[in-house]
């Protein structure tokens, strides 16, 4: 196989290497619950399609999406914004169409492997060049002419291509690996929880009388009256986001039962802290988004290695373990009914939050204590996994993320 680098004879454009290049449909897809993944933005990770919470698309939408070309495995994605540049590559058994503001790449197995393509656009050289063109005002726009456009240099040899971009891609094995092993983690609380306190089958059911169709023992309460802390975040103007002293948790900082690092952090001093009689977030609080859809999507703070704050349309809530545990709690408010009737009592028609005070007097079914703490232990277990596997991931990722500029400059041999 020949030298791309000999081959090339100075600057290659990512156009020369591709078969071809195509813009997504200028137009929203009407989505379904079941169908084709359509991929938008947030799903083009960094070498990775994240199809986790993906729209989905019937058939003849996809036919629709698809006239231009058809994505195949070993195609390519490119984000254009939101957050712009970013690159994931097809794996076998995905089959996709593009949604709003994405770019289909076809690399040319003769001149690129596209493994390799995809982390050596993902290196800080290949980005500064692609984002130095970025245009928009409200949000980060590549223009399809810098990407087809967009310089790549002297390439290494097709053979070399693919031990890089294997060694990078087997990172990414790892990572997904362990996001599907969380996932199934998640599933299995969820499913317990589900069986024992949505469908009262639970240890020693057999035995326990149904009355007002709630078993014997059991209650229907406001939540927040097992709370002993139900307050909203702080109100924390532009003014007040300085310093370093605190981390200003934001709703995109919350997932269900899981916390999302998005990178953009802000900060206030100690000073603003006691100014504003702000509330200090601490590890074992649960933290609710009121906004925006999943609606009263909660996770359970773990220790950190900075002090928190959290914003307004975040709610703190501080379980009262006299009357319920606090897994317990969690898992309710994460439930598929609680998150339901959340977004039931919503209002507003482009930004839909509910209060704090309807939503702390939504109800719970509370049992026993005892069967609380049951489930409880299993789903601190479980968490304690899923959380042994978020760290490994983290390493993997700072791991990857380390070598990946080194390998694609040809800084290590390989």
């Amino acid at each position: 196989m020949r030298d791309i680098r000999a081959q090339s004879r100075g600057n290659l454009s990512l156009d020369e290497v591709c078969e071809f290049i195509v813009d997504c449909l200028h137009k929203t897809a009407p989505t379904q619950s079941t169908g084709y993944p359509s991929i938008r933005t947030p799903n083009v990770g960094r070498g990775r399609l994240m199809l986790e919470g993906v729209n989905r698309v019937s058939e003849d939408v996809y036919a629709e999406w698809t006239k231009r070309a058809i994505p195949k495995p070993g195609d390519l994605i490119m984000a254009r914004e939101a957050p712009a540049g970013n690159v994931a590559v097809i794996r076998e058994g995905q089959t996709v169409c593009l949604g709003q503001r994405t770019v289909h790449l076809r690399p040319d197995h003769d001149k690129v492997d596209p493994n390799f393509l995809c982390y050596y656009l993902l290196a800080p050289r290949q980005q500064g060049a692609l984002l130095a063109g970025e245009t928009g005002a409200t949000a980060g726009h590549v223009n399809m002419r810098d990407i087809r456009k967009l310089g790549l240099g002297s390439l290494p040899t097709v053979p070399t291509q693919q031990k890089l971009g294997q060694i990078l891609s087997t990172y990414d094995d790892l990572i997904e690996n362990n996001r599907q092993r969380i996932a199934l983690l998640e599933e299995a609380a969820r499913l317990l929880y589900r069986e024992w306190f949505v469908h009262f089958r639970f240890p020693g059911h057999e035995i326990v009388k149904i009355t007002d169709d709630l078993p014997e023992g059991w209650d229907s309460v406001p939540v927040k009256s097992v709370c002993s802390t139900y307050d909203d975040g702080d109100w924390l103007e532009t003014k007040d986001q300085s310093g370093t002293d605190f981390r200003i948790l934001q709703i995109s900082n919350i997932g269900s039962n899981s916390f999302v690092e998005t990178g953009n952090w802000r900060y206030i001093t100690e000073e603003s802290f006691r100014r504003l009689n702000c509330h200090e977030v601490v590890p074992g609080d649960i933290l609710i988004s009121r906004m925006p859809r999943p609606i009263g999507r909660g996770w359970m703070v773990t220790p950190m290695p900075f002090r928190i704050v959290t914003a307004v349309d975040v709610t703190i809530v501080r379980p009262d373990q006299s009357r319920v545990e606090p897994f317990f709690l969690l898992h309710h408010i994460n439930s598929d009914q609680n998150v339901s009737r959340c977004e039931a009592n919503a209002t507003g028609a482009t930004r839909p939050r509910i209060s704090r005070k309807n939503m702390g007097n939504l109800p719970i079914i509370l049992p026993p204590v005892e069967l609380q703490r049951q489930f409880g232990e299993i789903a601190s277990e479980t968490n304690r996994l899923r959380d042994n596997l978020f760290k490994q991931t983290g390493c993997l990722v700072k791991a990857r993320d380390l070598l990946l500029p080194r390998l694609m400059n040809g800084e290590i041999a390989v």
